[in-house]
This record gives C-alpha cells, structure tokens and sequence, in this order.
C-alpha cells in the first residue's frame, strides 16, 4: 500500500484539517493509519504518551484516529525564539537553540531522525499520512524541504494537493504548483481538493471542468468554508475561530501577548455557548471583563516586557476580578523570574514579575515535560506540564482570592473544573461537556468532507503499488 503526502498549493490551505480528515476516512475503511509531519514550526505543543513533545497538529491528529502519540508523529519541530533564533526538537527533546542559517546548515544531519521515525511508523501502520508544510515548490528552498519533497521523493508518496479559494488564484496555484513539482512526483498526484469555497458550490462546476480538462489534474472535492473551532496549529488558525454565543453570560479575556502557546488551552471557552471569547493584543482597559487569561508564553520574560512598556501590566497589578493563568503566564505572576541559563534570554536575565504570587520562578536547564493526572483546585485533573520554570512553593498550581494559576495545560478541558470556574465567576453559569460536544464536532466535519470527496479515488490510488 502506498503512503499520501497532502500538499498545499499555499499556506493555511488546509492541510492540517485534511490531514486527519482523510486519515480518518482510510481508517474507517479498515486501513491502519498514522498521520505524520516530518518538521512543523509551531509555539503550540503536547507533551506525548511517550513523554516526548510533538507540534499540537500532530497530537491532535493522533487524537482523532485514537492512536498513540509519540515524537515518531512529528520528528523534528521548531518554536520560534529570540532574534531570530528557535529551539530545535528533535525526536521529542530540545537540542539547540539556532539561527535560521545555523538550521539549514545542519539539515542534512536530522534527515536520519526524519526516515527513523517514517519507517518506524510504516512498520506498524498500512498507510501513512503525512502532512507537507507550506508551498511544496518554493523553488530555492527545495532542497532543504524535509516535509514535502523529502518525504515524497524518498517514500514515492502519492500525493493529494489542497488549493485554498478563499485566498484568490485557485487556478494558478493550482497549476503552478503541479507544473512545479519534479516530473517524478507529478505521475504520483492523484488529484486536488479545493477547500474553503464560499457560496454555492455549483457555481465552481465550470472550474472543475478547466482544471480535469484543461490541466489534466482530477479534482477530489470541493469543500465548502466551515468553521472549525478545535486543534488550532498556529496565529494564523487561531484568526480563523468563529463564536457566536447564543446565551452569553460571561465575558473572558486572553492576553495575546507576541509568543503566546499553547492557545489551544481555551478551545473549551471558545466553544461555550455562554461565553464570549476575546484575545487582547493592544493596551484597552480590562475592566469590562469578567475574567482574564495569562496563557502559555514561548518567551515568557519577553511577553512580560511586553505587558510592562503598554500598560497592561499595571492593569493586572490593581485588578480585583478574576486572573487565571497558565504555564508561562503562571510564571508571570510571581515576584521573580530567573533565567541564569540563558534558555529564554542571550545572556543571564532576572525580571520583576507581576508580584501577585509570594516566591519566584527559576527557570530550569532541563525541560519539566510530564502528562499526567494532577491534583489541583481540589480536584484530579488530566493534563501536562511543558516549562521551565519552577517555583518551590508551588510547583503546580497557586490560588488565592482572585488569582489562580498553574502549569497544568488542559485544564478548562476537565468539565467540572471548569464549571465551578466560571460558576464562581458568574452563578448563572451553567455549563457543557466539551468532550461530547468535540466528538460531535469531528465527527460531523468528517462526515460533511467525506460526503464531497472522492473517497473511491483516493483508496484506488493508495492500492497501487
């Protein structure tokens, strides 16, 4: 059986999203499959079954199929750091900080952890899934693209292109990109998938009939726009979430400071229908918020300069509503934040926090990465811990009078946890299960895809040896 490579025509054409969409179809078909992403760059991230970290697309991807996760999903992943700079994790553990030339320079040295975690995968799955990154054809680029043509070339993929409407020349990034691609690659396209059509979709039937005819490429499916409020991979997903609460009783605001992570913390607030969401990046007031959100931070001792040169640092200091706060945002709130090691920062750095919490934060060499169940707030919480930091007085969670925080990820994903929050907050709160309603909510985008998509194709191709 042959692997898939899902390619975009652009970026944020879809790819994630599609990635386990069909991934998911296979798998109902009775096939196993692993979805897979050779190098992501992304602040968002999950600590694995294994321990390891992964790029949040590929976690939430395993979620959906219900397989393990382990660093073999998603081997190399790079979060964006000072001047330029990223950590670099490879098979699931941080091995450098670099510079984008430093990275590109080495990169022949990660293409071995690239093909061990494939071929580890393609031994215990009949069909991998694996996720390109960007445009598979940025012409100077190409050899140093270990997710698109890498994996391709090397595993002789099959190869489904994904085309976003929404951005405007669908018919040129469409057959700019096929006609691109290395000849060898191009006999390995099965066809496209035009995702994110507003409208009536009849009315790209005389679009189909260029693209089959004209460039001779089949067209898979035409995917209607459909918002889909969950697995968030990066700023520009996060833009796309669509909330419109019917029975709005509660208003919380997130901090979105420059290297906000780890957002995918509020899916659950994003999709209550009593609460209304909104991501604060600029100086306004937080008084008219019910409640507000420190999130993760990639660089927390950057985001709170941040907080300190707008204003909004003051704001938090004199507030008497609720704060929660998570991982690097908890971080913030303590008297001190230490970096002697230079993780965060160029050189050894010490900076005044936001004082609400009475011990301070030292920021370790080797990373806390752990999932678990935690007993915090009074209760038995499922989550993980990704950081750096440690306080001695309270190494998983502070709460006192208005201000709560932990380094617990996930835990507004815990009903009842999250209930007696924001019921606390407001008493007419009521609450829902975001288990159930994810479930439904993948299951239903699935279905609405499957419906569109040549499935017959696609499984035709994959058999093809």
């Amino acid at each position: 059986m042959r692997h898939i490579s899902i390619f975009g025509t652009s970026s944020d054409a879809g790819k994630s999203t599609l990635t386990f969409v069909i991934a998911k179809i296979l798998q109902r078909a009775g096939i196993r499959v692993a979805p897979f992403k050779a190098q992501n760059v992304s602040n968002n991230a999950r600590v694995c079954d294994d321990g390891s970290e992964i790029a949040i697309a590929q976690s939430f991807q395993a979620e959906v199929l219900a397989i393990p996760t382990s660093y073999h999903l998603n081997p190399i992943l790079l979060k964006s750091g000072i001047n330029g700079r990223a950590s670099v994790i490879v098979e699931g553990q941080v091995i450098s900080q670099q510079d984008v030339l430093e990275y590109y320079r080495d990169l022949d040295t990660l293409k071995p952890a690239v093909q061990r975690c494939f071929e580890t995968l393609a031994k215990m799955y009949d069909c991998i899934v694996a996720e390109g990154a960007g445009s598979p054809v940025e012409l100077n680029l190409m050899d140093k693209d270990l997710s698109n043509i890498f994996i391709a070339e090397h595993y002789q993929t099959k190869i489904i292109l994904v085309a976003d409407i929404e951005k405007g020349g669908v018919f040129a990034s469409v057959w700019g990109t096929y006609n691109l691609l290395p000849a060898d690659l191009r006999s390995n396209v099965i066809g496209v998938i035009i995702n994110k059509f507003r409208g009536e979709l009849s009315l790209f039937d005389e679009g189909i009939r260029i693209i089959e005819q004209a460039f001779k490429i089949p067209v898979l499916g035409v995917l209607p726009y459909m918002p889909f409020n969950l697995g968030f991979e990066d700023n520009a997903s996060l833009q796309n979430f669509v909330q419109q609460p019917r029975q709005k009783k509660l208003k919380i605001g997130v901090i979105a400071y420059p290297y906000m992570s780890n957002y995918n913390d509020f899916e659950p607030l994003i999709a209550d229908d009593e609460v209304l969401l909104e991501f604060i990046n600029s100086p306004i007031s937080l008084e008219h918020f019910d409640g507000v959100i420190l999130p993760g931070s990639k660089l927390v001792i950057e985001d709170l300069h941040w907080l300190k040169t707008n204003g909004l640092f003051e704001q938090l200091q004199q507030r008497r509503k609720p704060i929660f706060a998570i991982c690097g945002g908890y971080e913030m709130l303590f008297e001190q934040l230490h970096d002697p090691e230079r993780i965060e920062n160029l050189e050894p750095t010490t900076a005044t926090g936001l004082g609400l919490i009475d011990d301070e934060i030292y920021f370790a060499k080797n990373k806390i990465l752990n999932k678990a169940e935690y007993p915090i707030f009074g209760l038995n919480i499922a989550g993980f811990e990704m950081h750096h930091g440690i306080s001695q007085k309270y190494p998983l969670y502070f709460q006192k009078d208005n201000i709560q925080g932990t380094f617990i990820h996930q835990v507004f994903d815990h009903n009842e946890f999250r209930t007696q929050y924001l019921r606390a907050i407001c008493s007419q709160y009521q609450g829902f299960d975001f288990q159930l309603y994810k479930s439904e909510q993948i299951n239903n985008f699935i279905e609405a895809c499957r419906k569109r998509l040549n499935v017959k194709l696609i499984l035709e191709a994959i058999q093809d040896q």
